[in-house]
């Protein structure tokens, strides 16, 4: 039986982690597995409390903020499973989520990574990612498959390649990882999943979905759903996603393209919207990839 490390990565919701905790302890059946905390330098350690509640769990504290990535790769530096599920701490768990995901691993040793069917929590019939198609590299646009439609199980029979797995759940060899690296810390958060996705196929490795294993997901509770934060990070990783992965000639295409239509359009929708402080998260995106590389060490938001 394959060894299973579930990671996932806390930020001032230590309340929501337990949620997860719970859903695992109460939904899993699968035995051979490792469950990493890491707690990503909340403002108040909850790693003490955590221990007496969870006393099967692995709890590690990062004294900061080291981002999705970074929390991310401190818990696989302690991993010893075969397969990595990396869930967020908003997500809870489903009845045969991780066996479903290691029989199709099993199975398929090309597949480096994959995610499962992802509903919405709070709006439990309706579903948030069945797939993703590939990138335009041109735009960097791609959609997310079956995204806000009733889930009424037409997507059930879908296992297969996908363009992404999704970063709120995805399980990853450590065959795949060997090769491909972890997660690029520079990102911080938002679009680092896509990139290890790309990074995990061009080292030879198969991208899947699984709709038969299904994940609930609350989505952005540490974010927020539209703040300064969220923008700035969107609009720089965007544009380090596209020098990090696109072939020259699309990613010159893509300069232009966001410099001539995304940049004036969101300069637009903020100032209607009255997020006069986006704009200037904007200008301050752009300018972070003007000013380092792509393998830049990431310093940290200020607003």
């Amino acid at each position: 039986m394959k060894r299973v490390s579930i990671i996932t990565v806390n930020f001032n919701h230590s309340y929501v982690t337990d949620e997860l905790l719970n859903s695992i302890r109460d939904k899993n059946s699968y035995t051979n597995i490792e469950i990493i905390v890491v707690d990503n330098g909340s403002k108040e350690d909850p790693v003490p409390q955590w221990k007496v509640k969870y006393p099967e769990v692995i709890f590690i504290r990062s004294a900061t903020n080291l981002g999705f990535a970074g929390g991310n790769n401190l818990g696989l530096s302690v991993a010893t499973g075969d397969y990595l599920f990396f869930v967020n701490n908003d997500t809870e768990f489903t009845d045969g989520l991780v066996e479903t995901l290691v029989n199709t691993l099993n199975s398929h040793p090309s597949i480096g990574v994959i995610s499962p069917k992802l509903l919405y929590y709070d709006q439990p019939t309706m579903l948030q990612y069945a797939g993703y198609t590939p990138m335009n590299y041109l735009t960097a646009r791609n959609s997310c498959i079956g995204q806000f439609e009733i889930d009424k199980g037409q997507y059930d029979q879908l296992v297969g390649p996908t363009g992404f797995a999704h970063g709120a759940a995805m399980m990853v060899t450590k065959a795949a990882i060997e090769k491909a690296g972890p997660m690029a810390e520079n990102f911080f958060l938002y679009y680092e999943e896509l990139d290890w996705a790309d990074r995990i196929r061009h080292n030879g490795f198969e991208v899947w979905m699984n709709m038969k294993a299904t994940i609930f997901h609350k989505e952005s509770v540490s974010v927020g759903k539209k703040s300064a934060l969220k923008e700035y990070y969107m609009n720089r990783n965007r544009i380090l996603f596209i020098r990090r992965n696109a072939p020259l000639l699309k990613a010159i295409f893509f300069y232009i393209y966001f410099l001539l239509v995304v940049t004036p359009r969101n300069i637009i929708s903020y100032i209607k919207e009255k997020n006069y402080p986006f704009i200037k998260q904007l200008f301050r995106a752009i300018w972070w990839n003007l000013s380092n590389g792509i393998n830049s060490s990431h310093l940290g938001y200020k607003p």
